[in-house]
């Protein structure tokens, strides 16, 4: 009886011992488990934001890649026309300067109804009625359309053309010129300034210059309507 007791107790004993040891090892077990579906579903969601992040970055690599190719044919769409101008300007020049005449073309240092001095060609817009005449801004553009502009002075020589070519007629103040006043300097269309401030009267904003027969330049109002001359360069034949 004693030793069934002794046995039984010993039991116990370890019963009672290994009962913290196995709470331990399901404890542990359990966090491991808990860890590992917490980490496998923490990888799940990153592996599908970086599935989608793929998928949109592939997205906006196709759109990329198609917006360069619209980009490359309107560039090829661009010179493709850009060369049809410049093969229709050259026929241009060619027509204008250089005509058939007898099967044959002749060319001319300037277009027909132009005058050539020095390097340049000159037109000179002379009406009779104030309807025809124009502002300078208006001349200004009257000369682009015609592949020009209005004429900026160079040296005296061209002056003394430009004025001689200054025909006087009734109603017609004088001449439009390339040369507008601006910030208080006398400024030629071409962006440079006016070298000799001899020439004409200080500048005043909103005035430009004409050229008049007998009293060289004046400044007056950029809105006056009067008549005006062209230049170009010449073609070198």
């Amino acid at each position: 009886m004693f030793l069934f007791i002794s046995l039984s107790d010993k039991k116990s004993s370890s019963f009672t011992y290994s009962f913290p040891t196995i709470a331990v090892s399901w404890l542990i077990l359990f966090v491991i488990v808990a860890l590992q579906i917490y980490f496998t579903s923490v990888i799940s969601e990153n592996n599908a934001k970086l599935t989608a992040e793929k998928m949109n970055l592939e997205k906006q690599n196709q759109e990329l890649e198609m917006e360069k190719r619209n980009l490359t044919n309107q560039i090829k769409d661009m010179e493709a026309k850009g060369n049809e101008l410049n093969i229709s300007r050259a026929q241009w020049s060619i027509d204008a300067y250089c005509p058939r005449k007898d099967g044959a073309r002749h060319c001319n240092s300037c277009q027909p109804g132009w005058i050539l001095f020095q390097s340049s060609c000159y037109v000179v817009l002379n009406y009779q009625s104030s309807t025809d005449r124009k502002t300078w801004e208006e001349a200004r553009e009257n000369c682009t359309i015609r592949n020009s502009d209005l004429v900026v002075v160079d040296n005296a020589e061209e002056k003394t053309y430009v004025r001689d070519n200054s025909y006087n007629r009734p109603g017609n103040e004088g001449y439009w010129i390339g040369l507008k006043a601006d910030g208080g300097k006398w400024k030629w269309v071409d962006g440079s300034d006016l070298a000799d401030s001899s020439w004409t009267e200080n500048p005043t904003d909103g005035h430009c210059a004409i050229s008049v027969t007998n009293d060289g330049w004046k400044s007056v109002n950029c809105t006056n309507r009067n008549n005006w001359i062209c230049e170009q360069k010449s073609l070198s034949v």
